[in-house]
């Protein structure tokens, strides 16, 4: 742990002065002037975990700074102490097979063999949300901030074919405000719970000299499992069709230039530039167990024209269909405001589809009815041909956009 770090997953401290080890402890506790732990000495268990913070109990060294000396400089231990406590409950909401929701130890434990698979392939992800932050910040509006955290790691895992087991976040901050932090990890603790995964830990810093007043960083991390089987993708083929499941707004990505827009233009009226990041892992992963789930893509940085290729082979292009659902408002306005054409939209964001889905076509009703009783809006956005070039690399092709995106300015 860095200094200026409150280990989430570790010890929480006690509120007594443990009378029945003090003795033990000064016995044993070589304490150096800068105030070092020793390497190793001889306590009771029960004591152990508590070594960090009871060695504050003992007296104070001749030469030493004085105990406040740590958050004079910028760190307030005691904060991030009380922030364990209050996060507590959340990380416990969160609780699933395999986890242990329980922020005592120095690591996030997790049973991989109590969740039942058979010849497991762990997959991870980390990410982050961005500049959406900054606009989050500015308008106090933070609570969505864990969501988009937590759905921009899932939803690459279940990409891949795999279940979310469990997650860790990492909050760096100028100085550690209690409330808000709490705020953003119930969001996070939020999005965990639709996506069906453990919090099991996290790090909050607190580095005041890098970061600017009232400013933080958040970065997530998740792994998975898949049975080796069934990982994703499957070899996608030419008559293949191509489903979009319909995003909540922007997502996380796109946001340095919606920044930018928003400062010349002031914000759209009546639109949610900081809806949270929909996350699709129970859907997809019940759509993946019919067996007709071929590929799967996450529309994020690239939008639609560099997420689709990446599970397509050479010699493919995907044609998707512009008129087979309407734009939202949102990327109306963005697509007005900043002049941009309907390539530079579709390779900025994700118009409308967080994510695509290939299927063969002779099980395209199935799996959209699968979708729809998972709660999502599904259009048939397009299908895979072959290119005219078989060496050529995957592409994709966005048809009738002039006629269906009239917001976006014309190619000169």
């Amino acid at each position: 742990m860095k200094e200026g770090q409150e280990r989430r997953t570790g010890s929480t401290g006690i509120s007594g002065h443990l009378s029945g080890h003090l003795q033990n402890l000064r016995r044993c506790l070589q304490v150096d002037p800068v105030r070092k732990l020793p390497s190793a000495c001889s306590l009771p268990s029960s004591a152990r975990p508590h070594l960090l913070r009871c060695e504050t109990h003992l007296e104070q060294q001749p030469g030493t700074p004085r105990r406040d000396a740590y958050a004079d400089a910028g760190v307030d231990i005691a904060a991030g102490n009380a922030l364990v406590e209050a996060i507590r409950p959340l990380a416990g909401s969160t609780a699933r097979v395999g986890s242990n929701p329980d922020l005592g130890g120095f690591g996030g434990l997790f049973d991989l063999a109590a969740c039942g698979f058979r010849d497991p392939v762990l997959v991870s992800a980390t990410d982050g949300v961005g500049t959406k932050m900054l606009l989050g910040i500015a308008h106090d509006r933070i609570d969505g901030l864990g969501i988009d955290l937590v759905a921009m790691s899932v939803n690459d895992l279940v990409v891949q074919g795999a279940t979310p087991l469990f997650f860790l976040d990492y909050l760096a901050t100028s100085r550690l405000d209690i409330e808000r932090a709490r705020r953003l990890i119930a969001g996070i603790a939020e999005g965990c719970r639709e996506a069906g995964c453990a919090l099991v830990g996290g790090e909050t810093a607190e580095m005041p000299d890098v970061y600017r007043p009232g400013d933080f960083d958040l970065a997530g991390f998740a792994v998975g499992a898949v049975e080796r089987d069934g990982i994703l993708p499957r070899p996608v083929r030419p008559g293949d069709r191509l489903l979009g499941l319909v995003s909540s707004g922007v997502h996380s990505n796109g946001f340095s230039l919606v920044r930018k827009l928003v400062a010349r233009h002031g914000e759209p009226e009546g639109i949610d530039l900081l809806a949270p990041t929909r996350i699709y892992v129970k859907s997809c992963l019940e759509a993946i167990a019919t067996g007709h789930v071929r590929a799967l893509a996450h529309i994020t940085g690239g939008g639609l024209l560099e997420n689709v290729p990446r599970f397509m082979t050479n010699g493919l292009v995907a044609r998707i269909d512009a008129a087979r659902w309407p734009l939202p408002p949102v990327f109306e306005w963005l697509a007005r405001a900043g002049g941009l054409s309907s390539v530079e939209l579709a390779r900025t964001f994700n118009c409308g589809i967080g994510m695509v889905v290939a299927v063969a076509e002779a099980d395209v009703r199935e799996v959209i009815a699968v979708f729809g009783k998972a709660g999502e809006t599904v259009r048939e956005i397009g299908g895979i041909v072959e290119a005219d070039d078989a060496g050529a690399a995957p592409a994709v092709w966005i048809d009738n956009a002039e006629e269906a995106w009239p917001c976006c300015a014309r190619p000169s």
